[in-house]
């Protein structure tokens, strides 16, 4: 089984529904292509999602030795955070709710498997 090593974002000030969108552009794809795509991607998301990538692949390669040429997006997804609760005052002394939503990132990186040789 091949080893997976993860590097993990949390309270990212960002909601989870947008960073999803970025998230399933690079699920299941080789580390070169996934960091492509998140180059030319006009979302914000995608600034954040390349960091912890690129953290996954410092982790992979300083930890535990592993060739960086071989590894994928093996999983990655986004879970919710706290959500900071802010007041916007309005006329006649009312009070509307500001939510703030944060996020936690998470990808996990794998080594390919040698295909197996006759």
């Amino acid at each position: 089984m091949a080893k997976e090593v993860k590097a993990v974002a949390k309270y990212v000030r960002i909601a989870p529904r947008k960073v999803r969108i970025v998230i399933d552009l690079i699920r299941g794809k080789d580390i070169a292509d996934a960091l492509a795509i998140l180059k030319f991607t006009p979302k914000r998301g995608a600034v954040l999602v390349d960091k912890v990538l690129k953290s996954a692949i410092a982790n992979a390669e300083n930890n535990f030795d592993m060739d960086t040429d071989n590894l994928y997006v093996s999983k990655c997804f986004v879970d919710q955070g706290p959500t900071l609760k802010r007041i916007h005052p309005r006329s006649r002394g009312q009070a509307f709710s500001i939510l703030k939503h944060t996020s936690h990132i998470t990808v996990v990186v794998s080594e390919k498997e040698a295909a197996a040789e006759n």
